[in-house]
């Protein structure tokens, strides 16, 4: 992979000319902007983590939206939130007099917006790092990356940390290294009735049936089943969601009195934490699942086969993260939102992975000493 193709003055080098050694570079503050969903500012992270190990007394910003905000206030490697929904209203000079006013001398575009690379031309940032495959960066950024994702083999966080190749970072990094470069450590404290709801004694489980369109579902049938198939004396179950998709999962909660309806109870900050102290999350491929990956519980998600849905690009990345997905490749989900590949993996498997997880807790929780 090279490092970079770097324009100024005109004139447009050639690729691998970028120089190699992070050390090098002249930015002290570093803006890294994201400004869509949860899910993809949480693979994003890791790029805070890697520039931290780069550049220990760095500035890093981290440039996004107001529903993002708490999770980069639980990231100890991000030194502030550059909120674009307060700028986005500005004049192009006002919004470039904010971004001039951080200091910034890098900013490198992970998710592509033509407002933003103008605001950062305009602020005259030194280094503005962005793909080679959208037109605007070309005369926007003067630093250029070949990164296509549409195709690409590689996940998401490893397709992201390659934007940081010009700036001395690898030309690929593993899932466990990337695991290791979250940082979600600054979490906030839980209301005592919240906290309180968590169970010692069982296997602390949060489902998250909906995904707000983000994502193909596994279906409200499919997580009623695996409801049903738990023993309430071994698993405390929570659903967890907005208030709105709490009414859409309703059923749960007549059905299954047992369950704990968490859904629109919770800030982002506090579900945050909250999962942090659960033992698992069921979910697709969602903000709360990439979360839970992120904080080192067992993430397990549901996911279809289909490109680029399918877990090779959209997987959670932890250590203790797994997926389910159909072996076969399937065609018909591309011209239907209604995922029969996604829908037809058993409640049956889950719930056997879950004992298997389950049996290991126990085994420490009563082992020799306990």
């Amino acid at each position: 992979m090279s490092r970079g193709t770097r324009i100024g003055a005109g004139t447009r080098r050639s690729a691998g000319t970028q120089r190699s050694a992070g050390a090098q570079t002249s930015a002290g503050t570093f803006i890294i902007s994201r400004t869509d969903a949860i899910g993809d500012v949480v693979l994003t992270l890791p790029m805070a983590g890697v520039l931290r190990s780069l550049y220990p007394s760095a500035r890093i910003l981290f440039l996004g939206r107001s529903y993002t905000k708490d999770i980069i206030a639980a990231c100890k490697y991000i030194d502030g939130f550059l909120n674009w929904d307060e700028w986005r209203g500005l004049s192009v000079g006002e919004a470039a007099a904010a971004m001039a006013a951080t200091g910034a001398g890098c900013i490198i575009h992970v998710f592509p917006d033509k407002a933003i690379a103008r605001v950062a031309l305009k602020a005259r940032i030194a280094e503005r790092i962005g793909t080679t495959n959208r037109i605007y960066h070309w005369w926007t950024c003067n630093v250029l990356v070949r990164l296509s994702r549409r195709n690409s083999p590689y996940h998401e966080a490893q397709l992201n940390l390659r934007l940081l190749a010009p700036v001395g970072g690898q030309s690929e990094y593993s899932s466990e290294e990337i695991g290791g470069y979250y940082g979600l450590t600054r979490l906030a404290p839980l209301p005592p009735e919240i906290e309180g709801l968590l169970d010692p004694e069982r296997f602390n489980l949060i489902l998250q049936p909906k995904s707000r369109g983000s994502a193909r579902e596994w279906g409200l049938e499919n997580f009623r089943r695996l409801i049903a198939s738990l023993p309430t004396e071994r698993y405390k179950v929570f659903v967890s969601g907005t208030a709105a998709e709490g009414q859409l999962v309703a059923p749960l909660f007549s059905k299954y009195p047992a369950v704990t309806d968490l859904t629109g109870r919770l800030t982002l900050a506090q579900l945050i934490t909250f999962i942090s102290k659960a033992d698992g999350l069921i979910a697709a491929s969602t903000g709360p699942l990439h979360l839970a990956a992120a904080l080192g519980i067992h993430a397990m998600g549901i996911y279809p086969p289909i490109r680029p849905m399918h877990p090779g690009r959209w997987a959670p990345v932890g250590p203790n993260a797994r997926v389910f997905v159909k072996a076969e490749y399937c065609e018909d989900c591309k011209v239907s939102a209604d995922c029969h590949c996604i829908r037809e993996i058993p409640p049956q498997v889950v719930e056997d992975y879950l004992e298997s997880l389950r049996r290991g807790r126990k085994d420490v929780l009563t082992g020799p000493g306990k």
